[in-house]
């Protein structure tokens, strides 16, 4: 693709996202120990070699029984049952349940031979070595059968599953102490600028802070990624390509600031001259316009916008779902997900580009509500404090009612 063409077009959010999954790879594969496994992808079919629970089991403390011998059972005309042994959880019964016999035994315990039902301990009074019993058990009742969970042979997580604490139990409970996952790609964060300060930095008059630089690598951990941030670029073409250069020895490199049209935005330019592929620089978006998507090094390149606000927007729109295809997430679950809310009040918008407004989502009365934040503007990085949501604002809706149902990205939890 041309400078000339690319520099020429303007590309729609959903164009600019398929053009980025189109060419990013997957990192490769890593086993790792279970413990170690939290929050990776798992790059392998998980196959059980073994029923779970690999017996029947009682689910609560009681007496295990035979039904026909406690049918009829009542308060006022108990049955009373002989009480041959006490089984706890862990232990195999070493007598059978024989009619009018019962066991003692604990929740989780494997059931005894002859015996095919539990009658729970709250409705039993036991008396030395008996136990009569004030109400009926039906066959099977508080069993938890042989298979339950899983079978052996059963497929029980695929790849591309997230694991976290459920998977994890669930991979314990099959034995397996290692596990194949995705590696998590290594991410550079470059901002560049010289009105930026590091992060302690004394405070200098027209300077701000680096603050992008630890927001664009948060949410590259969030995405499960490995991010580095490196010390700021200055805005000169020699600085920001020297820079650049050493950015590319990660798998994926974010930068912010530098891709606009100003005198001073090198980042482009320096691209051209370390032979990048660019993609595109310009999405119909706001806040965000300018992004650049390229491949330098044969490594992804993510240009993001210098105001605070556009390049996290810009990251959980682009790099969030080129991030999580690199580690294997399954397409559906590349993307944050979307839900439809009712607006608490009016949201205005210019109209001209789709619009990503901050949000607080959360459940009213049992629907959905977003509340926008009051302040929007694309520098305003406190209206992404406790923002868990992006309102989107549709080309061409100047104002939308508070009531209406809105689609909203959701960035964050639910609270």
């Amino acid at each position: 693709m041309s400078n000339s063409t690319v520099h020429a077009s303007i590309l729609t959010v959903e164009q600019a996202r398929d053009r980025i999954v189109e060419v990013i790879r997957h990192v490769g594969l890593e086993r790792v120990a279970l413990s170690d496994a939290h929050g990776r992808v798992l790059a392998e079919p998980i196959v059980a070699a073994y029923d779970i629970p690999a017996r029947d089991n009682t689910a609560m403390d009681g007496y295990a029984v035979r039904a026909g011998d406690v049918e009829g059972a009542t308060r006022e005309k108990p049955v009373t049952l002989e009480v041959v042994e006490t089984l706890p959880a862990g232990y195999v019964a070493s007598r059978r349940v024989e009619p009018g016999t019962a066991i003692r035994i604990m929740t989780g315990a494997p059931m005894p031979d002859g015996a095919d039902s539990v009658v729970i301990v709250e409705v039993t009074e036991s008396e030395g070595d008996t136990v009569r019993v004030f109400r009926p058990s039906k066959p099977g009742a508080s069993i938890r059968r042989r298979g339950e969970d899983v079978r052996a042979g059963d497929t029980v997580l695929l790849p591309g599953a997230d694991l976290r604490a459920g998977e994890i139990g669930q991979l314990a409970s099959l034995g397996r102490p290692f596990v194949t996952v995705a590696r998590r790609p290594t991410v550079a964060v470059l901002s560049t600028g010289d009105e930026l300060l590091e992060v302690g930095a004394a405070p200098e008059e027209g300077k701000l802070v680096n603050s992008n630089a630890f927001s664009l690598a948060s949410l590259a951990r969030e995405a499960g990624a490995l991010a580095t941030v490196l010390p700021i670029a200055r805005a000169t073409p020699e600085d920001i390509s020297a820079a650049l250069v050493a950015a590319s020895e990660a798998a994926v490199v974010v930068t912010s600031g530098g891709v606009s049209v100003g005198d001073f935005d090198f980042v482009k330019a320096a691209l051209d001259a370390l032979g990048a592929e660019t993609n595109f620089w310009r999405v119909a978006m706001k806040p965000g316009k300018p992004v650049v998507f390229a491949e330098l090094r044969g490594k992804p390149f993510f240009g993001l916008p210098g105001n605070p606000v556009s390049c996290m927007v810009g990251f959980h729109l682009f790099v969030w779902p080129a991030l999580r295809k690199m580690m294997g997430v399954v397409p559906d679950r590349w993307m944050r997900p979307e839900v439809l809310a009712e607006l608490a009040g009016d949201v205005r918008s210019s109209g001209d580009r789709r619009n990503y407004q901050r949000a607080v989502i959360s459940w009213r009365d049992g629907r959905l509500v977003a509340e926008t934040k009051r302040a929007q503007g694309s520098g305003v990085l406190s209206s992404m404090v406790a923002a868990n949501g992006l309102v989107i604002v549709p080309e061409g809706a100047k104002h939308i009612a508070a009531g209406e149902t809105v689609r909203v990205q959701l960035i964050g939890e639910i609270v």
